[in-house]
This record gives C-alpha cells, sequence and structure tokens, in this order.
C-alpha cells in the first residue's frame, strides 16, 4: 500500500485534497493511504524522520522558515524513490521544482480532474502496466476502461456502466466508436460492449450477461460478428 504525506498551511485546502485523494483512490481501487496530512511543517519534519513516504503532496510557498522545495531537499536525502507532487500558485516555483525529479507540478486551484489525472499516471508510472482510460463529459471524467461493462445509447445520452457506476454524457455512437479500444464491440443498435467483461452470452435468447447481473440485447445486425470477435478472443468455444 502507497503511503500519501499531503502538507499545506492552508487547511481548508489540506482538507479538501485529502478529500478528493481518498476519493480517487476508491473509485479506482488504487491500494493507497493518506498517512499523514498536516499544515505544520515541524510536524511534518518529524514524520518524515520515523516514516517511509511514498508519495508527497506539497505546497511550495508554506508559511514556514521552511519552503516546500527544502522539504523536499530533506525528503530526497533520505529517499530517493518518494513522488514529489507540488502545488502552489506562484508559477515562478515550476522551473525550480522540478530539479527534485518532480513527478507533476500543479497550478492552484486544483482541480478534482487534474489531481486524478495526475494519480493515475503515478500509478500507471509505479505499477509499470500501461491502461487505457476513456476520457468523457468534454473530457473532465476519465475512466479505466477495463471498468466499463457497455457503453448504452439513451435518446440524445450516452450512458457508460461500470462496475461501480453509472457515467452519462451528451455523445453519440458515432462520435466515440472509434476512439475506442477494439474490446469494444457494437452489439445492438442501442449498445456498445466490452467483450472483456462478459460473463455469458445466450445466443438464442440473445443476451449477453455482466457479473453485476446486468445484461445487454444482441441485435440481429451484429449478432454474428460479436460471436466471431467472442471466439476469437477464447471468451467462448
Amino acid at each position: 500500500m502507497l503511503n500519501f504525506v499531503i502538507c499545506d498551511d492552508n487547511l481548508n485546502i489540506l482538507n479538501k485534497f485529502s478529500t478528493i485523494l481518498e476519493n480517487i483512490f476508491m473509485k479506482h481501487n488504487f491500494d493507497a493511504q493518506i498517512g499523514f496530512k498536516t499544515d505544520d511543517v515541524d510536524e511534518l519534519l518529524n514524520y518524515i524522520n520515523d516514516n517511509k513516504i511514498d508519495v508527497l503532496i506539497l505546497d511550495i510557498n508554506l508559511k514556514s522558515n521552511k519552503s516546500g522545495l527544502e522539504i523536499a531537499s530533506i525528503v530526497r536525502e533520505k529517499n530517493k524513490d518518494t513522488y514529489f507532487i507540488f502545488t502552489t500558485a506562484h508559477l515562478e516555483y515550476a522551473m525550480m521544482a522540478y530539479k527534485f525529479k518532480t513527478f507533476d507540478y500543479l497550478a492552484k486551484p486544483v482541480t478534482y480532474e487534474r489531481l486524478e489525472e495526475t494519480i493515475i499516471r503515478l500509478f500507471e508510472d509505479i505499477n509499470g502496466l500501461p491502461k487505457r482510460y476513456i476520457k468523457i463529459d468534454n473530457k473532465k471524467t476519465i475512466i479505466d476502461e477495463s471498468e466499463v461493462l457497455y457503453i448504452k445509447r439513451d435518446g440524445m445520452k450516452l450512458v457508460f456502466h461500470t462496475k461501480n457506476r453509472d457515467y452519462e454524457t451528451y455523445s453519440s455512437f458515432n462520435k466515440i466508436q472509434n476512439t475506442l479500444p477494439s474490446n469494444f464491440v457494437r452489439t445492438h443498435k442501442s449498445f456498445i460492449v466490452n467483450i472483456n467483461n462478459i460473463v455469458n452470452l445466450d445466443p438464442v435468447a440473445n443476451i449477453i450477461y455482466f457479473d453485476d447481473d446486468s445484461t445487454c440485447d444482441i441485435g440481429p445486425k451484429y449478432k454474428k460478428d460479436l460471436i466471431e470477435e467472442v471466439k476469437n478472443c477464447g471468451h467462448i468455444e
């Protein structure tokens, strides 16, 4: 489990970061925890002395006798593998921050979407496993494509049904179909299915089953190609 530590001298921002991070960890099932958060530099330095920090989210311009950059230097001496994510409203500090092998630099105010994108990339980097993400809502919402069971057309909207929740956006199959990975296959005029998440397929009743007990229809026009694709992927004999 990765140990995240947050330090910001603004208590409201500190609590906001903590809440957002916990939501991101839960949403993406990341094996991580916020081991410590503080608005006090001395408390942070004491924690650094006794604990391993995997990821440090650190405000650069702290109201203290030490800046975030000085703290980063202390952490780097103890652990060359710590990931630094710096935050500040002062853009002139950006280039200085990168000398500490900074993973990312976030200009305040930091949005949920911007922090989520950074944390996703961080876990990709740590795991060394490239993942594909689908961006919806004008690229503000990011979904791990492996979590998507199917996409349903509902009037002018598309509903991305995942293992945890549904995401809605105003778009069309024509706009997104060519942007999706090859494992997303049209099965019906109203459905595109992630065939990697199919649990069972009934070609007689023309129904596709998923492990959350949801189902999709199979349209006659798409049936032959669907069954061929599923066979090729080894999901059915």
